[in-house]
């Protein structure tokens, strides 16, 4: 079982991670770390409670007089200036996961996140629920809460995966939809970033947007509708490159439209990346429907944003109602070097 927050030694904080090596990156703590040997228990249900449902409607504490709000779209995405995800109160979080749920997407510019230290980060994502452990991708040493996304010339994990056979490298998908329990609020930082222009930004999705925009009658049609959600392909791929499978493969199954708990807005739940089949319908009837609903999600320019990067960006997502693609458009030789911290939720909610 991995370690506890709590079982770690906290030497973490008091080394500067900003010690930059020559030629390496800017914050080599947060190197990405495979251990083959480290080993996750199974994971077990647990009750959840939606910090946005203590929310105050109004956001007293989180858009106060110093914040500027900026909309990127009407269906998703807002930027937002002269504010500290790290100085908010406890209301001031909650609030922050109210919104989240409502805008889909929120950018924070000019944050002091990255530097705060793991444990700091780590105590402000816990507000929204338990942490996900990821049991293949790249974490830290001694911090499995945290996943690593990286790139340099000697090292593309994602090029790997994706491989050469694709006319695009575009992924639409939810984070570890594959879990019982699946992703809330999320948070990611990049703390090496090719210049504007350069690539390494974010496509993202409203599956809000998606759902409501099927007809009345083929909504109703989804609805009740399940399918397969399988982590055993990225386990078979860890493996086959000699990289770690901390815990055991599942393959639950979850509604095609979920419900979000705070907001009540309908959904669709399918990705390309995890979603296997449909429950009960024939292969041939399954590939039919999913390809649709793949196309659909794709094709939807304008329920899509694209998330840009600069120094101190952090980007709050709500994972059970987006999906969200790299662009994997960078140079060879480029750095790109983020961090995930993933706060679990609700079993999905059935429409």
């Amino acid at each position: 079982m991995a370690p506890s927050v709590a079982e770690i030694k906290a030497t973490s904080d008091a080394v500067d991670l900003n010690q930059k090596k020559e030629n390496g990156p800017s914050y080599p703590f947060y190197y990405p770390h495979f251990d083959v040997n480290e080993k996750f228990p199974p994971m077990e249900i647990f009750q959840f409670t939606d910090a946005g449902l203590r929310a105050d409607p109004a956001k007293p504490h989180l858009l106060n007089a110093n914040a500027t709000v900026v909309n990127i779209s009407p269906y998703l995405g807002t930027e937002i200036t002269g504010l500290q995800i790290s100085q908010l109160s406890s209301e001031g979080l909650d609030e922050l996961a109210l919104y989240a749920a409502e805008r889909k997407v929120l950018i924070f510019r000019d944050q002091d996140f990255k530097d705060l230290g793991p444990q700091r980060q780590i105590e402000i994502a816990k507000h929204f629920g338990p942490l996900h452990l990821q049991p293949t991708a790249a974490n830290i040493k001694g911090y499995p809460e945290f996943t690593v996304v990286y790139k340099d010339p000697s090292l593309d994990r994602l090029r790997e995966h994706l491989g050469d056979e694709s006319i695009t490298r575009t992924s639409w998908h939810s984070d570890v939809s594959y879990e019982k329990q699946t992703p809330g609020t999320t948070f990611f930082w990049i703390l090496d970033q090719p210049r504007p222009g350069e690539g390494g930004d974010t496509l993202f999705l409203s599956q809000v947007e998606a759902y409501k925009r099927l007809s009345p009658e083929f909504q109703k049609r989804l609805e009740g509708l399940w399918a397969v959600h399988s982590g055993v392909q990225h386990a078979e791929f860890s493996r086959k490159r000699g990289g770690p499978v901390r815990r055991e493969p599942i393959e639950p199954v979850h509604p095609l439209v979920r419900v979000h708990p705070v907001t009540g807005e309908k959904a669709l739940y399918v990705n390309p990346i995890f979603t296997r089949h449909i429950v009960g319908f024939k292969k041939e009837e399954s590939e039919y429907l999913l390809k649709f609903l793949y196309d659909h999600m794709a094709k939807g320019a304008d329920f899509q944003i694209r998330a840009t990067y600069q120094p101190g960006t952090v980007v709050v997502w709500d994972n059970r109602i987006t999906a969200h693609s790299g662009t994997a458009d960078m140079d060879f030789s480029v750095r790109r070097h983020a961090v995930r911290l993933t706060p679990q939720a609700e079993v999905p909610i059935a429409a």
